[in-house]
């Protein structure tokens, strides 16, 4: 994926070894010297690193503080004078003051831009996608219709659910399609669309089922089991082109604090690949269900996840990864990992 998770954590000063400089080296020096930052990040964040699985706290402790009066001894920072032709940002304290030199392309601006404007304030993130649609009922994907009896009832089930967790300035993010704006509306409070969050555009087989795109369209159905992340419709989009388009989704939830996205199946899997590190071969079979809530906690090393499905019966939407994905393969090979629907 373009972007990856930062480290949660902090404190210590850290940087690249130094060189010469080139178009491909981007330095980052993070340095901590406040107390209180220091302190909260050995007992949140560095006590928990594999560093010190199965370690006594207070022999841990003593040991970190030790690796930081080594660190003094050793480390030589960037020095604005003697290394002013090089490129890089300094990060101090954990984002309460930044120098950047000599950004010289997209890639390095980029990475000042996401540097930035993340955050280490707890919060959580959380995930559903829409209520069941009525599509969905009849198992053909994409298109904008609306939600079914049973999705109006999660939707329902969903806004007291989100109320009873009383969070704290909770913005509320949707697509411009039917099904999630129908949802989000539930909740009663204010919200807003994103257009990059809509589904993964399936091109001339929007609105079909599995089994017409297999009958019109065998050696496409074929071609994206072999690989689905990089298989793009017919006049549509890719796992891959999504990943793209989700990049500003993505950067700014970094800025945000608790954010619920009501979204779709393939965007849902983007963004759980994201803050769960998943690869690009892992992304497209990622289990992400209708009348679920998921809450991600980035935590130091990594993210938390909690799952609550809300009791409302919908369809089964995933389809497993096929086993067989040779495009001579027959008709009921292909299909053999559809999930049923009506």
């Amino acid at each position: 994926m373009p972007l990856t998770p930062p480290g949660r954590g902090g404190g210590s000063s850290s940087a690249l070894p130094k060189r010469r400089a080139t178009r491909q080296v981007f330095f980052i020096e993070s340095i901590c010297d406040d107390p209180d930052i220091i302190e909260a990040n050995i007992m949140e964040v560095k006590l928990s690193s594999p560093d010190y699985e199965d370690c006594d706290k207070e022999e841990a402790l003593d040991d970190f503080l030790k690796r930081i009066e080594c660190y003094k001894t050793t480390y030589v920072c960037l020095d604005e004078e003697k290394d002013r032709h090089l490129s890089y940002i300094k990060i101090f304290n954990v984002g309460s003051r930044y120098l950047v030199n000599r950004v010289q392309d997209h890639i390095q601006s980029r990475i000042v831009y996401y540097l930035m404007n993340i955050h280490v304030t707890p919060r959580s993130i959380y995930l559903s996608r829409h209520g069941e649609s009525e599509l969905n009922l009849l198992g053909r994907i994409g298109g904008d219709s609306g939600l079914s009896l049973q999705g109006k009832k999660y939707a329902s089930v969903m806004a007291d659910f989100i109320r009873n967790q009383a969070i704290k300035d909770l913005k509320v993010w949707t697509s411009h399609m039917k099904r999630t704006i129908q949802t989000a509306e539930a909740l009663g409070v204010a919200y807003e669309q994103w257009k990059a969050l809509n589904e993964i555009d399936a091109g001339v087989c929007e609105e079909m089922t599995y089994e017409e795109i297999q009958e019109n369209y065998p050696e496409e159905f074929a071609m994206r089991d072999q690989d689905k992340y990089r298989y793009r419709y017919p006049k549509g989009e890719s796992y891959e082109d999504l990943v793209h388009r989700l990049e500003p989704v993505i950067m700014e939830l970094e800025r945000q604090e608790n954010v619920l996205v009501i979204c779709h199946q393939a965007v849902m899997r983007c963004l759980l690949a994201y803050f769960l590190d998943k690869t690009a071969d892992e992304l497209p079979y990622l289990k992400c269900p209708l009348h679920t809530v998921l809450k991600l906690t980035p935590v130091a090393y990594g993210c938390k996840v909690e799952s609550f499905y809300l009791n409302i019966k919908a369809v089964n939407t995933h389809r497993e990864r096929p086993a067989n994905v040779d495009v001579t393969r027959r008709p009921e090979e292909a299909l053999r990992t559809v999930p049923e629907h009506f």
